[in-house]
């Protein structure tokens, strides 16, 4: 049976009082649960007495694994610490992020992409062989013909250079010649020289290509490959000379068509 003379509340408290309990008092001083925490709500007579004050302060509330809100802050911050210690730890030589002139030195910006059905070389240079080709295989010294098409994928993936016998918008217009070049004689791009080295007549390669083994100053006029077309030209200008946040990553489809 309720002792409605011992307490003056439903919950245990430090001193008794002489008061009856007050039951549609009690009703009120349910405890929190599952679904909804509500605060207890002690009657005046006890907690009002600064000795009791600290016996009837409200628990901070929790979740269903019982950890309250500050637990749950210093968790995520040892975590972002643990992470930020191990990214210290990584190669120089692996940028974190892709680069944009307006977040240089910034620990944010557009994380760097690593597609995980192409192969990443030590330069940054990820590639893919849509088709692997036969016969004689490029080297340092030759003289390669190939067909390719670009495209700025850091930045809507717009289209720079069609393949041969373009077709639609700005590209249409007679076959364009296929373009020529010695590999090991540095006249085109980094990644482009790496990509074509190894491959077999008839192959064709698809590469992800990072800024820093891209167009050297971020201008194609320096080194080749460059767009056949003033339309082309204007698309990957713009993207490589502004200094703002844009991702300068681009995609090439190289296919090798013969060597000469």
């Amino acid at each position: 049976m309720l002792d409605t003379t011992s307490r003056c509340c439903g919950h245990s408290a430090p001193r008794l009082c002489d008061r009856p309990v007050n039951l549609e008092n009690l009703q009120s001083h349910r405890s929190f649960s599952e679904s909804s925490w509500r605060p207890l709500r002690p009657a005046k007579c006890c907690a009002d007495k600064p000795e009791n004050q600290r016996a009837f302060a409200s628990p901070p509330p929790t979740d269903r694994l019982g950890i309250n809100r500050r637990q749950v802050v210093e968790l995520a911050a040892g975590a972002v610490l643990l992470k930020a210690q191990d990214g210290s730890t990584a190669s120089a030589a692996e940028p974190k992020y892709e680069t944009m002139d307006a977040l240089k030195g910034k620990d944010y910006g557009k994380a760097r992409t690593k597609y995980p059905d192409y192969t990443m070389t030590e330069s940054g240079l990820q590639y893919q062989d849509l088709r692997p080709g036969s016969g004689q295989q490029a080297q340092s010294g030759s003289l390669c013909e190939v067909d390719w098409d670009g495209y700025t994928i850091g930045y809507y993936g717009r289209p720079f250079e069609a393949r041969n016998k373009p077709k639609g918008s700005s590209f249409t217009g007679d076959d364009k010649d296929f373009f020529k070049f010695t590999l090991g004689d540095h006249s085109v791009i980094p990644a482009f020289e790496e990509a074509v080295s190894g491959m077999k007549i008839g192959g064709i390669r698809r590469i992800v290509v990072p800024p820093e083994i891209g167009y050297p100053d971020n201008d194609f006029r320096k080194q080749g490959p460059v767009p056949t077309t003033f339309s082309g030209k204007r698309t990957l200008d713009f993207v490589l000379k502004n200094h703002g946040m844009i991702d300068k990553t681009l995609l090439f489809d190289i296919e090798l068509i013969k060597i000469l």
